[in-house]
């Protein structure tokens, strides 16, 4: 029983990756799409939606995103189901008995969730985000036909010592109203722009605004100019500013981290949130790891009520789980948290409950 790779082990990671993989075909590729679909079937025929291009632009992309965001919860509960059956069959026990320590039980345990969490974060990182952008763009064109995004008092720098601000902002007419642009030399004020209302024009690539004033300042001289309307160049374009969470879960890694930087560079109100979305595509990977630690000491104890009960403490577990992530995303993005605590908390707690339940497990 000395060698790295023994017969249980490969027994153990057979049941591991047999059993998960189930899960995942089951809990995230069927009955997701069964629900998905008869939610969408009315739009389907409303729209008259080409049905290749729902399998192929649509699900195709859909079952990836969605098993992939639940992988730790199908492990866990993977995890707790045939370990369990191990545990009634008492295989558990004549393994321990046989002179193998819990701790060396274990091993071929955190092996497999390892390997599934390295392909989890690669999934999230570089090979969804390319498929959310072709599934996004599927609802857009059939199923969010009213989609929009409002924005309001909105702070950006958009570039050292240009600051702007707009009351509010409409991302589908890519209109804003309330607009002032400052520019600052250390801190002294070069000139203030203002506007009641600011208007994109993609064909001109140029900026229309009304009633506008710009106001000139030299020492303690003063300039004012004033117009009914102009059209002006400026350095930022309607997406430099009003990205929302879709446009984020179509960026890879590098893309995110690029994006995050240029967002702090510009004072964005929702760094917070696309810095928790960093951390949580990691601390999503890990916790199938941590996940796994508290499932094999959990139901690997031969109780009565049998496989029964442990699934059913595995889901209520899943669940708390899943509620401590939605907790943590308000604190994140809403409570004045550090999105990057935030996004590890939930594994952090679950991490100290996996050491408390391996050290009292039988060994």
């Amino acid at each position: 029983m000395n060698g790295w790779m023994t017969l249980l082990d490969r027994y153990i990671i057979r049941k591991f990756m047999g059993t998960f993989f189930y899960a995942i075909l089951l809990l995230g590729v069927i009955i997701p799409v069964i629900f998905d679909l008869t939610e969408k079937i009315d739009d389907v025929v409303e729209k008259d939606i080409p049905i290749t291009e729902l399998v192929f632009s649509y699900y195709i992309n859909f079952i990836p995103y969605f098993a992939n965001l639940f992988t730790p919860l199908f492990l866990f509960i993977s995890v707790v189901f045939f370990t369990s059956r191990l545990a009634n069959r008492t295989e558990i026990t004549a393994i321990l008995c046989s002179g193998v320590s819990f701790y060396r039980f274990l091993r071929p345990y955190i092996f497999s969730a390892s390997l599934i969490a390295i392909l989890s974060f690669l999934l999230n990182s570089f090979i969804i985000p390319p498929a959310n952008a072709k599934r996004l763009q599927f609802e857009y064109k059939y199923l969010k036909f009213n989609w929009n995004r409002n924005f309001n008092n909105l702070h950006r720098q958009i570039a050292p010592g240009t600051f702007i601000y707009m009351e509010s902002f409409v991302s589908q007419s890519a209109t804003g109203y309330k607009f002032t642009l400052e520019k600052l030399n250390q801190q002294e004020m070069l000139y203030k722009l203002s506007a009641d209302y600011i208007r994109w024009d993609s064909v001109t690539g140029k900026w229309y605004l009304e009633n506008f004033t710009l106001r000139k300042f030299s020492g303690k001289k003063e300039s004012l100019i004033r117009k009914a309307q102009i059209d002006t160049v400026f350095q930022f374009r309607p997406q430099d500013f009003a990205y929302a969470d879709d446009d984020v879960e179509m960026m890879n890694y590098f893309e995110l981290n690029q994006f995050i930087a240029n967002e702090q560079e510009k004072g964005s109100d929702f760094v917070d949130y696309y810095i928790y979305e960093r951390h949580r595509r990691m601390a999503n990977s890990v916790a199938t790891i941590i996940l796994t630690l508290i499932a094999v000491p959990m139901s690997g104890r031969k109780v009565r009520g049998g496989t029964g009960l442990h699934i059913g403490l595995g889901i209520g577990i899943a669940f708390t789980y899943v509620m401590m992530m939605q907790v943590s995303s308000v604190f994140a993005t809403m409570g004045g948290a550090n999105p990057a605590i935030a996004a590890w908390i939930p594994n952090l707690i679950y991490f100290v409950v996996a050491l408390f339940l391996i050290i009292k497990a039988p060994k």
